[in-house]
């Protein structure tokens, strides 16, 4: 009995992880992500000092916009500390109390950043097959209801997660497989019966992430047969166009964070190599690109005016 009861305990702390075998190069790293942060930081703070600078941009395509690009800085600024402070100072320790706390955040702002990227496709959804109505219907007082319900679901799903883990003993390894923490990563260490916690998360997994991308998919099927229908192919083209970088920014999110999620519960044997890479992608890449996909192109106008005017 002795020998099982040594085999687990509750850790003060737990370990991050960083790119095994470059240690010679963390600098570099460093550098490099040092980098993406700033440009990510810019190009988000950008996107809001434009948004809130013109009145002509306060308009409900924006307000999203400007909603994914707060989502974004938030995830940024949680992360910020651990990966620096592990390719900087090669500190890989982090606290329970502070892996729970960053573990709910990370969480929670990618549910609102699903939500938010529902709501652009709803969005697009009116102005093409409804666009007589989209006035009416997306008024920004329901604009600003409907960012309050889901930023509110979000944090009411994510909320339980910490304590249903601070129950838990672990095994004596206590090293994480990413540079931050996630539910599905410190699970593998609990030593208890995680069911509960497994049939929670993918619970929380398919009434969120997967009721939201079922939801856009469904919007961008009524999308295209609205589009299909219409006579002008140069309407169509038009219409169609602006999705695009919508759909990218879909893509861009859900690909890794469904592989996140799917790969540690289902390919144990997975290398842990492709595990990390994921894990800077999920994190590092969306708040990089989304500026650059999402907005750039719709905002390339306004922006030359506003430029021309100061």
């Amino acid at each position: 009995m002795s020998a099982v009861n040594d085999t687990k305990f509750t850790p003060a702390v737990f370990l991050l992880t960083d790119i095994s075998g470059q240690e010679d190069v963390h600098l570099w790293i460093s550098l490099l992500f040092c980098f993406m942060y700033a440009i990510s930081i810019v190009g988000n703070s950008v996107i809001l000092f434009i948004i809130k600078t013109d009145p002509s941009l306060h308009e409900p395509m924006y307000i999203f916009l400007s909603m994914l690009a707060v989502t974004d800085l938030c995830l940024l600024i949680v992360t910020i500390p651990t990966i620096l402070g592990l390719f900087l100072f090669n500190s890989r320790e982090i606290s329970r109390d502070a892996c729970f706390a960053q573990m709910f955040f990370i969480h929670s702002l990618q549910l609102i950043e699903s939500s938010v990227l529902l709501l652009m496709a709803f969005d697009r959804f009116i102005a093409i097959c409804n666009p007589l109505r989209y006035a009416s219907i997306l008024t920004l007082p329901r604009v600003a209801k409907m960012g309050l319900v889901f930023v509110l679901r979000s944090v009411a799903v994510v909320f339980p997660l910490p304590f249903l883990l601070k129950r838990f003993r672990f095994f004596r390894t206590n090293v994480l497989s990413h540079f931050y923490c996630l539910h599905q990563d410190v699970m593998k260490l609990v030593c208890s019966d995680i069911t509960v916690n497994n049939i929670y998360g993918l619970f929380s997994a398919l009434i969120t992430m997967g009721l939201d991308s079922l939801l856009i998919f469904l919007s961008y099927v009524m999308i295209l047969k609205t589009v299909l229908s219409v006579a002008s192919r140069a309407k169509c083209h038009r219409a169609l166009n602006t999705c695009v970088s919508h759909l990218s920014a879909v893509l861009l999110f859900y690909m890794p964070e469904f592989s996140l999620t799917v790969i540690p519960r289902f390919f144990k044997s997975s290398s842990p190599l492709l595990q990390i890479l994921l894990g800077y992608i999920y994190l590092l890449v969306p708040p990089l690109i989304n500026p650059i996909v999402y907005s750039v192109k719709k905002l390339r106008e306004k922006v030359g005016k506003y430029t021309c005017r100061r």
